[in-house]
Order: structure tokens, then sequence, then C-alpha cells
């Protein structure tokens, strides 16, 4: 069993998502080699041949993988599939975007989202928004599969291993990038955060919503939001935390006038710690809450702030 996980990053660093997608692919028992698409990457190689269980990464270094589009992606991996049994990516953005591409391209089914690896054709992955486990075995001859980064230990920046360029592919030209726009924050990316402070519809107004970024703040925390509170306007959506948002898993999530919906739990229950602040107690975050305080975010968060700046 040989395995190839595509490399997430920004061209500058590697993303800890590919920590997690390599040991999901050291799981299946064989030898994981990385693959570095991109455009000037070379720190990029430098820090996945670091990782540990890594025995070589494959560097495709071109202008034309700078902003890493679906299409030529995946042709690139269409011809190294060849000698590997299971192709791998974080389940992101980038990886959702290529990964099915490549699956209809080597006509074989996609596994998506895995969440733990039984043996090397059986997986474990959520459905109905999280609230229950299917175990699903795939006997295509290669393996297509996403990983859900919140699911496995990162794999140690122990190793060394060799790095080798490869040759690019040509643009097929069916999309091009138009531009990207980049929200600044001095705070930890939302899913890579030890600590989130979340908002929910409970807090009432965009300005109320400033109690939770003091709090997160305070923390050394990323500031997150239910799907209620981003379509009140509260908060951009790129905070949105839920099976339409983004999957955290913080050694503390602090969830602060959210009343706990499906959609929003699937997105942040395999937290460490769940604090629930809020003032129904009969409110469903409860029920996933290692600690749950029934009381108003109006005098709780303020009262929280204080004895923590104390």
């Amino acid at each position: 069993m040989r395995a190839l996980v595509l490399a997430e990053h920004d061209n500058r660093s590697l993303k800890p998502a590919t920590h997690a997608a390599v040991a999901a692919a050291k799981q299946l028992g064989g030898e994981v080699d990385v693959v570095v698409i991109g455009h000037r990457a070379d720190a990029v190689a430098q820090q996945a041949a670091k990782l540990d269980g890594v025995a070589k990464v494959l560097v495709a270094d071109d202008p034309v993988f700078h902003e890493l589009l679906a299409e030529p992606a995946a042709d690139l991996l269409v011809g190294l599939a060849s000698g590997y049994d299971a192709l791998l990516a974080p389940a992101t953005a980038t990886g959702k975007n290529v990964m099915p591409r490549l699956a209809a391209l080597i006509d074989v089914q996609q596994v998506s989202e895995i969440v733990a690896v039984i043996d090397a054709e059986t997986f474990v992955r959520p459905i109905y928004a999280g609230n229950a486990l299917a175990t699903v075995k795939s006997t295509d001859a290669k393996k297509v599969i996403t990983v859900r980064a919140t699911a496995f230990a990162p794999a140690a920046e122990t190793g060394a291993a060799a790095i080798e360029p490869i040759a690019a592919v040509a643009d097929p030209g069916a999309s091009r990038f138009l531009e990207r726009r980049v929200t600044e924050s001095v705070r930890p990316e939302l899913t890579a955060a030890r600590v989130v402070v979340a908002g929910g519809r409970g807090i009432g107004s965009d300005g109320a919503f400033a109690l939770v970024s003091q709090l997160a703040d305070i923390l050394g925390g990323a500031v997150g939001a239910s799907r209620a509170a981003v379509d009140a306007g509260f908060i951009p959506n790129d905070a949105q935390v839920g099976q339409t948002g983004k999957i955290v898993a913080p050694d503390l999530y602090i969830a602060v006038g959210i009343s706990g919906a499906i959609q929003h739990l699937a997105g942040m229950k395999d937290s460490k710690v769940i604090v629930a602040i809020n003032k129904d107690s009969e409110a469903p975050i409860f029920q996933v809450a290692d600690y749950g305080l029934v009381a108003d975010v109006f005098e709780a968060v303020p009262a929280l702030i204080e004895r923590l700046s104390a």
C-alpha cells in the first residue's frame, strides 16, 4: 500500500491540516509520500519533508500552480496516480475542490471526510450532519480520500524525507483565478486555534458581539459564530462554525448565546472541552457541553472577562 498526500499550503507555509492527512495516510499501513503543488514553494517542501512517516516529497513548481486551481492540479495527480494505491488530501476548500475531479478522472468513488481508518479499505465517516458515523468499505483499486483534519492527531515533525522535483502539466484553461480577498487578523486561524470563543444569535447585535471578541483576545483564541449570528449580520461568514462552515476541534470551545442547532454541533462537538453559556436551560448545546452556565450572557461574560483580566 503506497499513499500520496496532497499538501495544503499558501506557497509559504504548510498548513496544519496536512499533518493530519499524513497521520491518516500512515494508518493505511504502507509508504507515504507528499506532493507539493505550487509556485516558489521551496519552504513548504522543506516543512513537508520533516513530517514523521513521509518517505519522499514530490514538488511540482510552476506558475500555473500558484493558486492551485482544481483542473491543472487534478491533471497532475492523474499522472501520479499509477504509482499509488491511495491519494489523500485534507477536507479543506482545496481538497474538496481538487479530489472529486481527480476521482472522476480516474473513475473511482471518493471517500469523503474520514474520521478513522479501520484498514486499507475500510473507513469511518460522519453522516446526517455528524449525528451518526458510517463505516464504509471501498473496493476501488485506487482510493481517493479526503480527511477531516480535526479527527487525527497531527504527524510530528521528526522526519527527514528526500525532496524530488517533478514536471508540471499544461493548464487546460478550464478556469482562471480572478482575485483573493483575505481577512487580516491578529487572532489565530479559526480552524487551527487552541481556543475558540463563538457567539450566537443570543448575543443580540453586532455591537454586543464585541464581548465575544474581547473574551477571545484575553484567552488568545479565535472568534467563531453560529450560522444564525452570521445570517443576522453580526459577523462575517468566514467565522461560521458548523456543517456548512468550518470544522473546529480546539482544546477549549466557549459557546456564548448559542442554542446548539444540529448544523452547529456538527462543526464543534469534537472539541476537547466545551463550555456553554446560555440563559435557556433547555438549549441543546448543554447536551454536548462539559461545563454549562445558565445565565444571561450580558452578565456572565463581562464578569468572566473581569475575572480573567485580574
